[in-house]
Order: C-alpha cells, then structure tokens, then sequence
C-alpha cells in the first residue's frame, strides 16, 4: 500500500480522524487476549456513517483491507490487525441518539459502550437485558458482531434477539438503512439478521435500533452450594417451575472456579465455604417485590430439603448482590492471575445433561499431555454455555494439543466450539468441527456476494 494512500484518506475525512505511524496508540493492536501484534497500517476513526461510507469506498476501489475495532474486548483475535490492513475504529461513533419509551426502543451507534446503554436507559425506567462481564468496555458494535449472550440469555435471549433494526454499510460503502424501530416486519428477507454474529466480514454496523424493557422493580441474587452436578441440573428444573418467567439467570461455577476465585482475585469475598463440590448464582427479578423475595425463599427451602442445595445466602442490597456477582464476574481476572503463555480459554455449547461427562473428561484427558495441567469450568448452565480455562504452566509449548484436544472433545459431545465468543482467527481452523462444509462454503457465498475484494476484516471466520 503506497503511501499516497493514506494522504487521500487524510483529504478526503475530517483532520484528526487518519492516525499513522507514532500516533497509533498501543490499544489498537491489542486486545483482551493480552498478546500485541504489530501496528496496523493505519487508523480511521469516523464520527458518522457518511464518515465509515467514504473510507470503505476508497478501500473498496483500492482493494485496501480494513479491520473493524470496538471495544477490543474480544478473545479469538477477531478486532487485532494485521500490518498491512486499515483499523476502522467506531470510538467516537459512540452516541446514544434516542430513548423512545412508548415504542420500547433505544438507537445507539455502534461505539457506545454497553454500560453507557444500561445506565442511560435506566434514567427513564427502562434496561437492557444484555449484560457480560466486560460491560464496561465492550461495545454495541462488537456485541451484535459476535451475537454476544451473557448472564440473562436464559430470560431474554441472545443479542440477536434484542436487535430490531440496523444501519450497515457493505463493502462497498453502500448504507443499508435497515434501522426500524418495530418488532413485526415480514417484508422480505429480514437484512439484519446477515449482519448480527457475522464478525464484520460481510458489513460495519454503525447505528442499532435496541428493545429495552421496563426495570424489574426487584432483582434478587442468590449464591448456593450444590453436592453434585445432577443436583445442578435438578435445581434448575426446579427453578424454572417455581419461578417461571422470574428466573433471569441460573449461572453454575465448579469448586475450582469459585474457591481459586476467592482466593486469587483481590476485591472478591465468599459468602459460602469453599469446599463444595459446586456453586450456583441464581437471580430473579419482577415488578412485585414482596413476591420475588418470598417465591425465591420458598425455592430454596424446597431446594434445600429435597437435598438438591447444601447451602445458601441471598442478597440484602444492592452491594451485597453485586458482591456476589463479583465473584461470577472475575473471570478474566483469574484468568490472568495465571501465566498467559500456558492458559487456554474455551466457549462451548452443549446439552446440560452432558456437561459434567464434558468436563470430567477435558479434566482426565489433558493430564495424559500434562500429568499437571487443570482445567476451571464455569458458565450460564441455564442457556448451555461452559467457559473452560485449561493451564499448563509447565507445557507451554504443547498448546496447540491441548486445543485440538479440547474442541475434539466438543466434536464427541455433539457441542459448539463457540457459544458466544464468535470464531475470529483463534477458531478458525476448528470451526468444521461445529459447522458441516456445505453450511461453510454458503458462508464463502454470501461473503464472496457482498464483499468480492474481501476487504473486510479477511481471514476472520473463513478463508475466502
């Protein structure tokens, strides 16, 4: 790439918005994974679509590869550049730019911080059901490129399910004014749904019509200690009978995750002994107070005398509930209280009633490449999600077989190598494990249709 055309980016965008060279901070070549890569050609930071439209049409023409940056949250290295490729960076589009609390809707651009989201709707009354653990950080945009899930897919759903309409320019800088703010729309093949989890690689999203919800006037948190795992998935069917529609999320930690959570992150406290073989971080919440905290009581009393929980606190406050939900929040903290060089994260799917047959066996088969490797299993049981956190401190250099070894376990079990993650680069070479080649090569078809230079954000996913 000449550098000609980096000066006609510079002329054709507002000054400030093409950094090159030393003006290239570290963050955009470093992602939550923790390892850098060299700096990206340059970076385009646009404040408004007809801004995102100009460049792709220039990159489109020149045939100029560009990578789509949000919150740079991600864990397959999905958003990290390579040199010779444009960071399309959304950090200054990053407006809410409407609240409509008759309709149900908020629009957002693709930069706006997730939290931003939550805390400004809750000013009228209202949330947004989508919440990870990277709140703070992650954005919109990155949310809706990876179909992101997070702790109440158990009540609301996906992302996928939270979006109504979207404004996305293609590769050619076409913008597809898809924002409408309505649920029932059978008019045609619905656009957006191409957009939502694709990872960018079939158009940017710049702005995001969102279904918010009326603020559950209660939200009770409760933490229990489960003897084993089959009482796990009792106790959720139990839960889901008893509360019903309150039950808004069912999160599961085996003993490694929460003790070596207790014991290793600074800030959390455990309000139960560490020495169960299982934990469950439940929460309910509704519009009847009394009644959210008197149906969550009655169910842990059933619970607890049918044998299925050992043990249980509920929150007395906001600050207790969040404390508890510290504890499930931490994972990424944990995660690097380890060496980086020898942990492997892992984001899989499967049928609940095969999750602890999964995990005893990642636990037994990676001690046959390292007799002192481990693995720590946490995840949101109630939508079949495990997050698995394999350390092989002394093998480093063995990671590409604990890897092959832990999705050919998720090949056995019948699951998916990425619940809610999304595939970038990091999954790629795994993905036929979840995905026959037929559906693989119509993903080629559709990228092939809308992005022919395959510009955008290239070797993600898919090979083209």
């Amino acid at each position: 790439m000449a550098d000609g055309f980096i000066e006609e980016l510079r002329s054709t965008l507002e000054e400030g918005s093409v950094l090159a060279g030393a003006d290239i901070d570290a963050r955009y070549h470093h992602d939550l994974a923790g390892s850098p890569v060299p700096k990206p050609r340059a970076v385009v930071r646009p404040k408004t679509t007809e801004d995102v439209s100009a460049l792709l049409r220039l990159c489109h023409r020149a045939k100029v590869p560009v990578t789509t940056q949000g919150g740079m949250t991600g864990l397959v290295r999905g958003a990290l550049p390579n040199a010779s490729e444009i960071v399309l960076s959304m950090e200054r589009m990053n407006a809410i730019e409407e609240v409509d609390v008759a309709t149900g809707v908020a629009v957002a651009q693709a930069g706006a911080p997730l939290q931003k989201i939550q805390e400004r709707v809750e000013q009228d009354g209202f949330m947004f059901p989508l919440d990870l653990g990277s709140r703070g950080s992650c954005t919109i945009g990155g949310n809706i490129s990876t179909n992101a899930g997070g702790n109440r897919v158990i009540r609301y759903g996906m992302t996928r399910d939270m979006i109504l309409g979207l404004e996305v320019v293609t590769a050619d800088g076409t913008v597809l004014k898809g924002l409408r703010k309505y649920i029932k729309n059978n008019t045609g093949i619905d656009l957006k749904h191409l957009f939502i989890g694709s990872e960018g690689i079939l158009g940017v999203v710049t702005r995001a019509a969102l279904r918010i919800f009326p603020a559950p006037a209660e939200q009770q948190v409760a933490l229990c200690a489960l003897p084993s795992f089959s009482e796990v998935a009792s106790f959720l069917k139990l839960a889901r009978a008893k509360l019903g529609g309150e039950l808004t999320a069912f999160e599961v930690m085996w003993n490694e995750y929460y003790r070596l959570t207790v014991e290793r992150v600074k800030g959390v406290t455990g309000p139960l002994p560490t020495h169960h073989p299982f934990y469950v971080l439940l929460e309910a919440s509704g519009g009847d107070a009394e009644r959210i905290r008197a149906d969550l009581e009655a169910l842990l009393e059933m619970a607890m005398g049918e044998g299925q929980i050992l043990d249980a606190t509920i929150s007395t406050s906001n600050a207790s509930a969040a404390a508890i939900w510290r504890i499930r929040d931490s994972s990424v903290e944990l995660g690097r209280s380890f060496p980086y060089a020898a942990r492997i994260g892992f984001d899989v799917s499967l049928a609940i009633d095969r999750m602890e047959d999964y995990a005893d066996q990642i636990a037994s088969r990676i001690k046959k490449i390292d007799p002192e490797a481990f693995a720590i299993v946490f995840g949101h049981a109630g939508d079949g999600n495990l997050h698995i956190g394999v350390h092989h401190e002394h093998t480093p250099e063995r990671r590409e077989e604990f890897e092959k070894l832990v999705y050919g376990i998720t090949g056995e079990f019948g699951g998916s190598i990425s619940a809610e993650h999304g595939i970038g680069i990091s999954k790629r070479p795994y993905l036929k494990m979840s995905r026959t080649a037929e559906e693989i090569e119509t993903m080629r078809t559709l990228k092939r249709a809308l992005d022919p230079h395959n510009i955008l954000n290239p070797g993600r996913i898919i090979e083209v």
